[in-house]
């Protein structure tokens, strides 16, 4: 203790609970600092499962193998992938009790959290998305679905899009606004990070289709005694409302990387952080174009 005192990381007893820090850690930095949908899913795991299972204890008792002991029964009821979830959000809490000097060290930091191995996402070949344009081509929802696979947006970025967001002529979209849905209702917000803000080229067919779609919209707000503004969104339903997140999805990367392009450039058209994380998501198609690449080898190489 006088060690500890001399280097000032000296923590002195305290009565606050976890239930306590939690909620204080929720509203003092995850509410400032995280985008609605996280706070919404720290505090569902908070109230529905730590605190009930170990919001009485002090931080002060919170040890290593109390804490081991709540995954291994959480285990027998809920998947190994949620309770990885549930260790990374009392994790991350605990690290900021540390910094607050509620704790000397943070506990997690002593426990192994149940492993998990993360499905490989299936994507569509190229076969099949001319497949899935086929069977979509009467369905309303058909615009979001070709602009998804040319552009790579995410949900919420197809469908917080603006006609002002949108230049034709210079063939650019614009990442400004996103479309989130929180408590069951749609709320626009600006990009959580600076990645996410950008600017994603088009291609001359998307821009010819979104010109010939652009028309068409104007003719229904026409008869709908409308006019088609820049601050309008560019994919609604069918009552012209916002879209309801969650309609959609695409396998755009995929595509992306079966048609040779560079890695770097998938990652800034999908706003991710790093390189590295979208090869991570995308290894198993990089895996299936080893063949590929094995065959173009051959072509180079002289015979033995």
């Amino acid at each position: 203790m006088l060690v500890n005192l001399e280097k000032g990381i000296y923590t002195p007893p305290s009565r606050l609970t976890l239930a306590e820090h939690l909620r204080n850690w929720l509203e003092g930095y995850v509410k400032t600092n995280c985008s609605h949908r996280t706070l919404d899913s720290h505090q569902s795991i908070i109230e529905r499962h730590l605190i009930p299972a170990l919001g009485h204890l002090q931080l002060k008792h919170l040890h290593p193998q109390v804490i081991q002991s709540y995954y291994g029964k959480t285990c027998e009821k809920l998947s190994a992938r949620s309770v990885h979830y549930h260790h990374r959000i009392l994790s991350q809490s605990l690290k900021y009790a540390t910094r607050q000097g509620y704790l000397g060290r943070n506990p997690c930091d002593l426990v192994d959290p149940p492993s998990w191995k993360g499905k490989a996402m299936r994507t569509l070949t190229s076969s099949e998305v001319e497949i899935l344009f086929q069977s979509a081509m009467g369905n309303y929802y058909y615009p979001v679905i070709y602009t998804a696979v040319s552009t790579g947006l995410r949900q919420a970025e197809l469908l917080g899009l603006r006609w002002r967001d949108i230049d034709l002529h210079m063939l650019s979209i614009s990442v400004s606004q996103v479309l989130y849905k929180r408590g069951g209702i749609c709320v626009f917000k600006e990009p959580k990070t600076a990645h996410s803000r950008r600017r994603v080229a088009m291609t001359p067919k998307l821009a010819l289709y979104l010109r010939e779609y652009k028309v068409e919209r104007e003719s229904l707000y026409q008869q709908l005694g409308k006019q088609l503004g820049l601050d309008d969104l560019v994919f609604t339903s069918v009552a012209v409302r916002p879209i309801d997140p969650g309609v959609v999805s695409h396998t755009f990367a995929s595509l992306m990387l079966l048609r040779g392009a560079k890695p770097k450039v998938i990652s800034e058209a999908l706003g991710h952080s790093s390189v590295a994380f979208t090869m991570d998501c995308y290894s198993h198609i990089i895996e299936g174009m080893q063949e590929d690449a094995m065959a173009l080898l051959d072509e180079v190489l002289p015979a033995g």
